[in-house]
């Protein structure tokens, strides 16, 4: 067992009832408390601990770090730069540091005072610095619905689908932390009995319920990373709005795939939960059929038992829960993705992230997005205030969240929220 996954551990910090975040999670994030720089942080119930000063009171000096300045900088990217034998033994001592029996800290008045923080009174931040962004397309039942919706329902799926991990490269720049807001775009779209198209706002506006992983190891241009040593390079995951304008991208998208439709904003929750937090709630995923290339067979459990589920807020404030997953439908995991992204010799970064694709179960309140849910409109979506959706409307808030639970504890991601603003 991973020391600091112990279901038995407390901490000495109050962490409220049915908090993602109990002392077995210990996720990473940038924080920025007020009137100071953005740095590395870490969360124990509402309380943000903020590596730096930790570092500064000598609490990680027996670890063996060199450089105690990846604990400034405002982005993780140069602590991921550490490796992985040195993310489990900080996120060890941070589990040790806030144990219910260890004294170090809990009795250091001066330091707890400087070190911690109340979650309302500091700014979550980008946690990464992301160089590339691909998005797979992961979920055999979200490709069943829209290949059903926009092709032949007897031939769903592409030829390939079953056969690799579908991707696209994104655009990383438009990438935002939970909280930021994304305006309606603009782009062309063209009505299925117009001759010409028009230009003007998306009127069929999207979320995408996904979860992306990010990677901490980078690798050499011409290397292949085999599905054995995958794990070695994944940090850890986050919860991933990836919004769509369905009309621009329905236009656009045949012959090179989504381009405008998909740029203009995708939203990730501010906290990346590690892959060792994540390690109790491994779980089978379906079974594939036909099997794989034997560069894509992978042993043991790869899927995690992630409940996933999204919610509108309207502007009259009121929130409805509109879709009810699960990360364990997924089809293709991230092994077989990362796997079969460097297959031909892609190299990645450390920061790189990787989107799931939209995570849709195999029941329609499932469905991870407006487009199934409501059936390309056709079936209107009931919100607790009395109001419909068809696709989201300005001023709509979407919260996404996720957490794994056991009978022993609860792991989560917190929220992932942004809401979306008229076109300029």
């Amino acid at each position: 067992m991973i020391a600091a996954n112990n279901p038995l551990l407390k901490s000495w910090i109050d962490i409220p009832e049915n908090s993602d975040f109990p002392i077995q999670n210990i996720p990473f994030g940038i924080g920025k408390p007020e009137g100071k720089e953005p740095r590395p942080v870490s969360r124990i119930g509402d309380t943000v601990v903020d590596l730096s000063l930790i570092a500064d009171y000598g609490f990680f000096d027996n670890l063996g770090i060199e450089n105690y300045g990846v604990f400034y900088s405002p982005v993780l990217n140069d602590f991921m730069e550490l490796g992985k034998p040195m993310w489990s033994k900080v996120r060890n001592r941070i589990s040790e540091l806030f144990n219910a029996d260890n004294t170090d800290l809990r009795d250091n008045t001066e330091a707890k005072r400087a070190c911690l923080y109340e979650i309302n009174n500091i700014q979550m931040m980008l946690p990464v610095e992301i160089g590339d962004y691909t998005d797979f397309y992961s979920s055999i039942e979200h490709a069943t619905n829209v290949g059903a919706m926009y092709r032949d329902p007897k031939n769903a799926l592409l030829p390939n689908w079953k056969h690799i991990p579908v991707g696209y490269h994104g655009r990383s720049s438009s990438i935002v932390v939970s909280g930021t807001n994304i305006h309606r775009p603009y782009g062309q779209t063209k009505a299925d009995d117009a001759s010409a198209p028009t230009y003007g706002p998306s009127r069929l506006m999207d979320f995408e319920l996904e979860t992306a992983f990010i990677t901490g190891t980078k690798s050499d241009l011409g290397e292949a990373i085999t599905i054995e040593n995958t794990n070695d390079y994944i940090f850890g995951m986050v919860l991933f709005n990836d919004l769509s304008a369905r009309d621009i991208q329905k236009w656009e998208y045949v012959p090179l795939g989504p381009f405008l439709g998909k740029n203009f904003g995708s939203v990730v929750s501010p906290w990346i939960v590690t892959m060792e937090a994540l390690q109790p709630f491994l779980t089978d995923g379906p079974k594939q059929d036909p099997p794989v290339l034997p560069y894509l067979k992978f042993k043991g459990k790869h899927g995690y038992d992630i409940n996933l589920e999204v919610a509108i807020e309207t502007p009259s404030g009121v929130e409805t829960v509109i879709c009810r997953s699960n990360f364990k439908y997924m089809y293709w995991n991230m092994n077989q993705q990362l796997a079969h992204h460097t297959v031909n010799g892609c190299n990645i970064n450390i920061g790189d992230m990787y989107g799931s694709g939209t995570i849709s179960g195999p029941t329609p309140d499932s469905y991870g997005s407006m487009l199934e849910l409501s059936w390309k409109g056709t079936k209107p979506v009931e919100l607790n205030d009395g109001t419909e959706r068809k696709f989201i409307q300005d001023n709509d808030t979407v919260i996404m969240r996720g957490y794994c639970k056991n009978e022993d504890y609860r792991i989560g991601f917190g929220e992932c929220v942004t809401t979306i603003l008229p076109a300029k």
